[in-house]
């Protein structure tokens, strides 16, 4: 323990504040992950479903949703915090903090991830989606049946992937006020000097990193057999 003290003085001192700091970057990711999960898989799906030579092909709507997500995709994640700030302020009551954040960290997930949905349904066969018609099954019953269950491995990978982008920014969001190991890194490490603790914080972010990518390996490897 003195050993540890002595290479890492502040970072020892702090254990609470660790703590603290890596619940706050889970609860930030993992709520960001769900909601954002579940509204850019829908707009994923439609986008595959909308767009030229879709289930449902209709140029106005692909069109709108193409746009949105491009647009959104686009704007740069401490721009966006400042964009939403009073829609953020009305949903939450605050605009500080790591509940306030998922607002804006939601609204930046969904189209990335949605777009890494529709790129992993269209990779399934054709022919398999033109079998499913042939039989006779309805667009949601292709939706679950056939695009869900067929693409099940690549959402697994882009969900991953999709998971360390919004750890990535749960840090970029602490260093503006929104918690967790972000601002620890920016607040007592960048900012009083103590370099220790940015990279205790740091090893912590990629430990999270590593874990979620090695649950998502044995899942794929799990659906794949």
């Amino acid at each position: 323990m003195n050993f540890i003290e002595s290479i890492l003085p502040n970072a020892a001192s702090i254990p609470d504040e660790f703590l603290e700091a890596t619940i706050e970057t889970l609860y930030m990711t993992l709520w960001t992950a769900g909601l954002g999960f579940v509204l850019g898989l829908g707009l994923g799906v439609w986008l595959v479903l909308t767009q030229p030579k879709g289930l449902k092909a209709n140029a106005a709507v692909y069109g709108v949703l193409d746009k949105f997500v491009n647009i959104f995709r686009s704007i740069p994640f401490v721009i966006m915090i400042a964009l939403l700030v009073n829609i953020t302020r009305l949903i939450a009551g605050t605009s500080i903090g790591t509940t306030a954040v998922i607002v804006p960290l939601v609204v930046a997930t969904v189209p990335f991830y949605a777009r890494q949905i529709q790129n992993a349904l269209v990779e399934v066969n054709p022919g398999v989606i033109e079998a499913a018609q042939a039989m006779g099954l309805s667009t949601g019953d292709i939706v679950f049946r056939v695009y869900l269950k067929e693409a099940l491995p690549s959402i697994i990978r882009v969900s991953a992937l999709s998971i360390i982008n919004v750890i990535g920014l749960t840090a970029m969001a602490g260093t503006i006020g929104g918690g967790g190991l972000g601002n620890l890194a920016i607040t007592r490490g960048y900012n009083r000097f103590q370099t220790d603790v940015t990279i205790i914080s740091t090893i912590i972010i990629l430990i999270i990193v590593f874990i979620s990518q090695a649950i998502a390996d044995r899942l794929v490897k799990k659906v794949e057999h």
